[in-house]
């Protein structure tokens, strides 16, 4: 699944794997992603982001308030991507075949992110005036 990805997208779902793991979360979710996006500080998604006027320090505030609680059993052996976790990486394929990338990187990451609605890390990416359609139009600027 990730032999299409970038070093630096992989670098973001091994962070947001840490992240889960930090957090004793039974589950990779797409909050964890965008853990892994910002702790990674790097890449287009964040050069995308810090375009858009949003401090990634706020950002990573507003995220872990929206958290669940840790849990406090310790975490043995593979996390599961929940199915929005999986649906943001499939998102992040279409967004880059539709791009005419032959790549997934950190920006097709993002898009994914806030292609899949329901999940934590998209919510907080539109309290902070983040949304598809515009991150979409600006990734398309940045490729011309």
């Amino acid at each position: 699944m990730f032999k299409r990805f970038t070093e630096r997208a992989r670098r973001v779902i091994i962070l947001a794997r840490e992240e889960a793991e930090l957090y004793r979360h039974e589950y990779l979710g797409t909050e964890h992603i965008l853990q892994g996006v910002i702790k990674d500080g790097g890449g287009i998604a964040v050069a995308i982001v810090q375009k858009s006027g949003v401090d990634l320090t706020q950002l990573k505030k507003e995220l872990e308030k929206n958290l669940p609680r840790s849990s406090n059993s310790l975490i043995i052996g593979d996390i599961p991507f929940t199915s929005r976790a999986k649906k943001v990486l499939e998102f992040a394929v279409e967004e880059a075949r539709s791009l005419n990338h032959n790549y997934i990187g950190t920006e097709h990451l993002l898009l994914g992110l806030l292609k899949e609605k329901e999940g934590v890390a998209c919510r907080v990416l539109n309290s902070f005036g983040m949304f598809f359609d515009d991150v979409r139009e600006k990734i398309v600027e940045m490729f011309k």
